[in-house]
């Protein structure tokens, strides 16, 4: 592995930072800057992958709020759709590119739960439309790894009260930066749910925060673009983490 240039798209986000903190050992990492490449500039992307001979990429960057992306879906379609897909024609060049690409939970219908890879996708918000599309652009490059996931940092929760009525497979974004990094190194190629077990977000929020107060979607003036239960199947998951720790 030494030698290989990494690039990691949003590497000042929370995800980015934290997959930075955990260090990538044996590897030259490009993190630019938005100045230094905005993935919404065809033109700036192209020269930047002229510039630099990359091996890898990890694709971070993203409009991830949702009420951001229903806000402003336009920006949302070119960040996250057509961003990715730019991405992803410049780095055809090298058809022995490994690339990462961080998606997410909301591409499933998030009603009833315990998700697996091979599951219908029929996102209900314009983010999880745009993360989906991605997703579809990335299976253009052959040696590619989606990763479906949620995160939230046990740090920083900003908020005092959680649902009791919504479920999700949620992991701490320590947990994800690590497992981000050994599917890098991984052979696997394809789509994978990457995340703890099935949770509601007040129970796994209190652990973390014990004065968390209970509340429903029922009480959310935006109840209509939140997942009732977005969690995983994580066996395919599992399976790949008792291997690693075989090779340990």
């Amino acid at each position: 592995m030494d030698g290989k240039t990494l690039l990691i798209t949003g590497a000042s986000g929370k995800l980015g930072k934290e997959i930075l903190r955990q260090g990538i050992k044996g590897r030259n990492v490009l993190i630019p800057s938005h100045q230094e490449l905005d993935i919404t500039d065809k033109k700036s992307l192209m020269d930047y992958f002229k510039k630099y001979s990359i091996d890898e990429i990890i694709h971070c960057v993203a409009i991830a709020s949702v009420l951001k992306c229903e806000q402003d879906p336009s920006n949302a379609i070119e960040t996250n759709a057509l961003g990715t897909a730019h991405i992803v024609e410049a780095s055809s060049a090298n058809p022995k590119t490994r690339f990462v690409y961080i998606s997410t939970d909301y591409v499933y219908p998030c009603v009833n739960g315990n998700y697996k890879e091979t599951d219908e996708v029929r996102p209900f918000t314009v983010y999880g439309w745009t993360k989906l599309a991605g997703e579809i652009c990335v299976k253009k490059i052959k040696n590619h790894c989606i990763i479906r996931t949620s995160f939230f940092d046990p740090d920083n929760i900003p908020f005092d009260t959680a649902f009791t009525d919504s479920f999700s497979s949620k992991m701490p974004i320590a947990k994800l930066g690590s497992s981000v990094t050994q599917l890098l190194d991984d052979a696997f190629i394809g789509v994978i749910n990457v995340g703890d077990e099935r949770k509601s977000l007040y129970e796994l929020y209190k652990i973390h925060k014990p004065q968390m107060k209970p509340d429903t979607i029922f009480n959310s003036l935006a109840q209509m673009k939140r997942a009732k239960d977005s969690s995983f199947d994580i066996s395919l998951w599992r399976k790949l983490e008792a291997k690693w720790q075989l090779k340990k």
